[in-house]
């Protein structure tokens, strides 16, 4: 009796970590919708960490001037641009 006892229980035990796992709205699991907004401020945040990176590299001698120059012209370019585009969509 002791063992179908713990049989039961194992098979119980075994039933409910399967349901867990598969239940179709587990809700820790769940993620909201992110807006364009929000994709647009973690690229604003990717850009500036970039930003940072190149000046670091620049100053430690990994880049030459004008390889430097042609770079954080092109990041600033995009920066300047995704800026605009958030100044927009928050004012709407």
């Amino acid at each position: 009796m002791n063992e179908t006892a713990g049989l039961i229980a194992g098979m119980f035990l075994l039933f409910a970590l399967v349901l867990y796992t598969f239940w179709p709205e587990n809700g820790f699991a769940s993620q909201r919708e992110k807006s364009r907004l929000d994709f647009l401020l973690e690229r604003k945040e990717q850009l500036y960490e970039n930003l940072r990176d190149l000046n670091f590299e620049y100053r430690a001698g990994k880049y030459p001037e004008d390889d430097f120059q042609t770079q954080r012209a092109q990041l600033e370019h995009e920066t300047a641009m995704l800026l605009a585009e958030i100044e927009h969509l928050q004012q709407t």
